[in-house]
């Protein structure tokens, strides 16, 4: 099995699949290895595995600290609307060895996870007072 490098995948994948913007490829690329750092740091998760909803909060997490208030508008620019956007991200990657998987893992672990206007857009709301 042949591994192709990142930028080389990401043309192959742009020319048949227009779902996601390419910098959008690059945000999960970025995710993944910011989740992997923040795992080796906590030491909770052994080996460098990261399952879906693993990968799904460090995106999360990515998001909030790289675009603050902007992270929604961005992520929407890129065509990521929720979960499972990431999820198909990371299978076109796997598909084309860039991005590697275990027998557990499959698409529908990034089903779910959580509303991003709540994760992405509630924390910047303004805090209301109770006046009552």
């Amino acid at each position: 099995m042949q591994h192709t490098g990142f930028n080389e995948a990401l043309e192959e994948i742009l020319a048949t699949d227009c779902r996601y913007h390419r910098d959008g490829y690059i945000f999960v690329r970025d995710a993944l290895e910011f989740t992997m750092k923040q795992q080796k740091k906590s030491k909770t998760e052994p080996g460098r595995h990261v399952s879906g909803s693993i990968l799904l909060e460090g995106a999360k997490t990515l998001a909030l600290q790289e675009y603050g208030p902007m992270a929604i508008t961005v992520l929407e620019y890129w065509g990521i609307r929720c979960g499972e956007d990431i999820g198909n991200i990371v299978y076109n990657l796997i598909n084309l060895n860039v991005f590697g998987k275990t027998d557990e893992d499959r698409l529908e672990d990034f089903q779910g996870g959580y509303d991003f206007h709540q994760a992405f857009v509630a924390p910047f709301l303004p805090k209301r007072d109770n006046l009552s």
